[in-house]
């Protein structure tokens, strides 16, 4: 089935994690409300202009990230699962084509583990963008991190 999350090994995806001091509910709300999502979506100075944020199975997201010195990436996204406030996957319809699955584990009421997977349908797919994604998923936690401060504010 299209819309099921794939099977990967560890050679066809790439995975970041880190312990965030906040709630689960609250990580989760950061990732499915696109008045928080655009702010922190993408590596540090790429903005985002969201064309359409349809947060439910099937529902279809459509952005632009705009670079800090220039270029404008289109993606097209849709969601494939989704579990509150535990897990959200995607799917991407613009190249490169791969999948997102975010997890949220509580760790304690204050502390949220969260793994971020990008799975390949080929290792070689994989092996293309690991060198450069990898710190570019941190960066992206970075200003996850500042926008959860923000909305405890």
């Amino acid at each position: 089935m299209a819309d099921e999350i794939i099977a990967t090994t560890a050679d066809s995806e790439i995975v970041n994690s880190r312990i965030f001091n906040f709630p689960r509910t609250l990580l989760f709300r950061a990732w499915s409300e696109s008045e928080h999502l655009r702010n922190w979506w993408g590596p540090a100075g790429f903005t985002n202009t969201f064309n359409e944020f349809d947060f439910r199975v099937g529902g279809k997201w459509s952005f632009i990230m705009h670079g800090p010195d220039k270029g404008n990436y289109a993606n097209e996204c849709e969601f494939i699962k989704i579990e509150v406030p535990i897990l959200i996957a995607w799917k991407r319809h613009s190249k490169p084509i791969f999948q997102i699955l975010a997890t949220f584990e509580e760790i304690t009421p204050e502390q949220t583990l969260l793994v971020f997977k990008m799975l390949f349908h080929t290792v070689e797919e994989c092996q293309k963008l690991k060198p450069f994604v990898v710190d570019k998923n941190e960066e992206n936690f970075d200003r996850l991190e500042k926008e959860l401060a923000k909305m405890t504010q």
